[in-house]
């Protein structure tokens, strides 16, 4: 089976038959609870979805008219979870989602190019980094990054993004010695085929078997929204690339109704004072502030704050929806939850709930 978007990630739909369609269980988190479901595992000649793997999550998309709901690598093949049999032998029309495959290309193509700076102008070597659901990170091999070198990076990051530099693919055998060139966190066990090679002109060659933009110019803007500190005496920079800028700047501050205004804020350090911290310093009266700290899937604590109805209204809800325990008055409501999954869902109530009111 060969992956046909090695050298075009654009490649949105396909034709292709099914090779084998075998009984699958399938364990995934649905509104921050862990649950089974039954499907298949079908194995197709060929295919343009990409299995999840260096630091990147799988494509999403459809199989005919059936979901795809998890990709994953087994050896050479790439594996499909779906919901429905589909018969063996069968040609189907396979179509990427499309807006899940640009947003992974953009923040990992992001990555690379971040990395590569970061190298270039502090010596700083990335040592992993993770795509995640609203903002992926960087761990970076030193103890500490500077502001004004956060500021310097993203100001060269953004300069080689309107610079319109290409970004190619090479294929490479394993015994190629051009590959000593090139950086690398190293091969997996069980290597399949050639080596990938993403080309940023003049800026970076590195090994990645990911999804990627095919100019730079396609990341459109970066921001890095700050540093945390990471394991082993590593700091882990904060990231969004593209789109999610965009909706990253729609969250954060947004008009709503009668002259209320939103602000969200995410950090995974942090306690209750810090967040109070947060809420004194804007003027509540006039704007709703949802603050969360802690693990980004896993236990935290929150802050709601802004007019009184609202809070009163919404707390329990948004309580409800992570989890936890807590209470409000006087304009702001707090709790300890489990579960930071869903917090995203909640940033989305917060502003539909306005939107809608007239």
């Amino acid at each position: 089976m060969a992956f046909q978007c090695q050298r075009d990630c654009y490649m949105q739909e396909f034709v292709t038959s099914v090779v084998a369609c075998s009984p699958a269980e399938l364990k995934q988190e649905i509104n921050g609870k862990k649950e089974i479901i039954k499907g298949f595992n079908v194995k197709l000649q060929d295919t343009i979805l990409f299995p999840e793997g260096g630091g990147q999550p799988d494509d999403h998309g459809l199989i005919g008219d059936v979901p795809v709901l998890r990709v994953t690598r087994n050896g050479a093949e790439a594996v499909h979870f779906v919901g429905s049999v589909l018969e063996v032998g069968r040609e189907v029309q396979l179509k990427v989602d499309w807006e899940r495959r640009f947003d992974h290309m953009q923040q990992h193509s992001g990555q690379h190019l971040i990395t590569a700076l970061a190298d270039s102008m502090f010596g700083y070597k990335t040592t992993s980094w993770e795509l995640g659901r609203q903002r992926s990170t960087i761990e970076l091999d030193t103890p500490s990054l500077k502001p004004a070198q956060v500021e310097a990076l993203e100001a060269a990051v953004n300069e080689k993004i309107r610079a319109n530099i290409p970004v190619t693919v090479q294929l490479l055998s394993l015994d190629d010695p051009a590959l000593e060139k090139v950086r690398s966190r190293g091969l997996p066990d069980d290597p399949a085929g050639p080596i990938r090679i993403i080309d940023i002109e003049g800026v970076d060659a590195n090994m990645c078997c990911g999804t990627h933009v095919s100019n730079l110019s396609h990341l459109q803007v970066i921001k890095l929204l700050g540093t945390e500190k990471g394991k082993k005496n590593k700091t882990n920079l904060i990231f969004l690339v593209g789109f999610r800028v965009l909706k990253y700047v729609e969250r954060s501050y947004i008009p709503l109704c009668s002259n209320v205004q939103s602000a969200f804020h995410y950090r995974k350090e942090g306690d209750n004072e810090f967040m109070s911290i947060i809420a004194n310093e804007i003027a509540t009266e006039e704007t709703l502030v949802f603050l969360t700290v802690g693990e980004e899937k896993g236990p935290g604590l929150f802050l709601l704050a802004g007019p009184s109805q609202k809070v009163v209204e919404l707390g329990p809800r948004v309580l409800e929806m992570l989890e936890g325990k807590g209470a409000g008055k006087n304009g702001r409501f707090q709790g300890k939850v489990n579960s930071m999954a869903r917090r995203g869902e909640v940033e989305a109530l917060l502003l539909e709930h306005c939107r809608s009111e007239p």
